[in-house]
């Protein structure tokens, strides 16, 4: 009896080193994309007021989850069932990714002349509501097309795994993914905060 038992832990302690191995392999190979989402999420955090960055990160934050969760499956799926999808797919979501990269730039320099003055930015809480829930959609939407490209690489990296070697480690970057991701992006949010509290301090000081 005691000898089955440290039989099956030692088979799960083996299984648990083996995932971690190869979950470290594909968290190399998703580090460029992983980059990207930090890019774009830290900037879709900002240009509200201090009070309501966080918030708004952490509806982003559960939209990735959602994400997650939606796509974890259907990329396990589809390597049981239709893996020669998974290069189309991994093509599909680049090209969307490079298509909204070009608009963010067409945007920049169609639009910059035309910014109004930070004074008359002001508007009342059912616009910045608006404007909030806007800034969430687009941040969730990108984020799904981020956490699809991340995943196919991460269970391209596992295909030749047994299938719960392939639960365990996609699983496991979905989640290092999100929270990593938007883990650093609150660290951002709160260092600036600090950044301008400790100005505050000095101003205070020398008044």
């Amino acid at each position: 009896m005691t000898g089955g038992l440290f039989a099956i832990l030692d088979d799960i302690a083996m299984l648990l080193d083996d995932a971690a191995m190869m979950s470290k392999v594909a968290a190399k190979k998703t580090a460029g994309i992983l980059g990207d989402d930090l890019a774009v999420n830290a900037e879709r955090a900002t240009g509200f007021r201090a009070s309501r960055e966080l918030p708004v990160l952490w509806a982003i934050t559960k939209g990735s989850f959602i994400n997650k969760v939606i796509i974890v499956p259907l990329a396990l799926l589809l390597s049981a069932y239709a893996s020669w999808l998974i290069v189309p797919i991994l093509l599909l979501g680049g090209c969307y990714l490079s298509y909204e990269g070009v608009e963010k730039i067409f945007h920049y320099f169609t639009h910059k002349k035309h910014d109004t003055p930070a004074v008359k930015k002001t508007a009342d809480k059912a616009a910045l509501l608006e404007k909030e829930k806007t800034k969430i959609k687009s941040a969730v939407r990108t984020d799904f097309i981020l956490s699809i490209e991340i995943i196919m690489i991460a269970l391209g990296t596992v295909m030749d795994q047994t299938l719960l070697m392939r639960i365990i480690v996609v699983t496991l970057i979905a989640i290092l993914a999100t929270v990593g991701v938007y883990g650093v992006v609150a660290l951002i949010v709160r260092m600036d905060d600090m950044g301008f509290y400790l100005i505050e301090k000095a101003q205070h000081l020398k008044g």
